[in-house]
């Protein structure tokens, strides 16, 4: 039953990232800083993820790695962004997950810590009671 929810939740967070997605996209358009900002990032990527695959696959590692042009350099970095953003909320919504099941546990704990400290307390009751009767009866 988690997979069928953990697919669904997946699918959600990539349909909400959708629209910030595009609105990144609109926002490089009209704002330069921005779109120069968000084009190095891309870059950046480019460079390392290229440089990963060339050593992974042992291929020339020295050859000059061409940058993206600008337009694929828009997209790439919206496309990272829309990712970092669906992984912020996913992980945000663990984070969520853990403490609130932590906060559980330890109701649960002090509800069992109470109902032992209760059953201890009748059984020293109980024995005061038998021994106050064997007692009064000798």
């Amino acid at each position: 039953m988690v997979l069928p929810l953990l697919k669904l939740g997946t699918l959600a967070l990539k349909t909400l990232s959708k629209p910030v997605a595009y609105r990144l996209k609109r926002q490089a358009a009209y704002a330069p800083k921005f779109r120069q900002f968000i084009v190095s990032i891309a870059q950046a990527n480019h460079q390392i993820t290229t440089r990963m695959q060339r050593s992974i696959y042992s291929h020339a590692t020295d050859v000059e790695i061409r940058p993206l042009d600008e337009e694929k350099a828009v997209q790439a970095a919206v496309d990272l962004i829309g990712e970092l953003f669906v992984f912020t909320v996913a992980g945000a919504i663990l984070i969520f997950e853990v403490q609130r099941s932590s906060r559980s546990e330890a109701k649960k704990e002090e509800a069992r810590r109470e109902q032992l400290e209760f059953i201890i307390i009748s059984g020293n009751e109980e024995k005061k009671r038998r021994l106050s009767y064997t007692s009064g009866t000798s």
